[in-house]
């Protein structure tokens, strides 16, 4: 019998649509001049809930996402199980009504050897902030770290996607000044 019929309650972030992911996170002090692929994200945090909606916008091409994110460890915040579902215009326009935080990026790859790097580079009132991350197979995997990367953040949650949507004014001028 499958698998699935037998075990069907599951918790959030759990079954065999929640991929683990591992990234780790890192400031930079400039955008790397050989970046490519950009494409224009808005996240959408839903209020009171680990879900976020995305839109995707490459030239005139967007793709849309409904996504959860469960930390397996609440302490271990460079592990989540991310769960995405696929919308249509009409579908994310529903959805879109929901009380939500919001946060503009621009995302360019980055390939450094054999190692790629997504590189976000922030807008609106967090305009300045530019954060690589990298998903590797477990977060001790050591990376050679090229320049201009600074300070790793991933252990600090003003750097994960939510808080930074919903910082207060003098959170994101105290984030933007590190």
């Amino acid at each position: 019998m499958n698998d699935d019929a037998v075990n069907w309650l599951r918790q959030p972030g759990r079954g065999k649509y929640a991929k683990i992911e591992t990234e780790r996170r890192f400031l930079l002090q400039q955008m790397p001049t050989d970046t490519s692929a950009p494409r224009l994200i808005e996240d959408r945090y839903i209020a009171g809930t680990r879900l976020r909606l995305r839109r995707v916008e490459v030239g005139s091409q967007v793709v849309y996402k409904f996504c959860q994110k469960v930390r397996p460890d609440e302490n271990g915040p460079s592990t989540v199980a991310i769960t995405n579902i696929y919308l249509d215009e009409a579908e994310y326009k529903t959805l879109r009504q929901l009380p939500a935080a919001t946060l503009r990026k621009t995302r360019r790859v980055w390939q450094v050897g054999h190692h790629t790097f997504v590189v976000d580079e922030f807008h609106d009132d967090l305009a300045g902030l530019l954060l690589a991350e990298i998903e590797l197979p477990d977060p001790s995997f050591e990376l050679p770290l090229p320049a201009p990367i600074g300070n790793e953040v991933t252990m600090d949650e003003r750097f994960s996607g939510g808080y930074l949507a919903r910082a207060t004014p003098e959170e994101r001028a105290l984030i933007l000044a590190l």
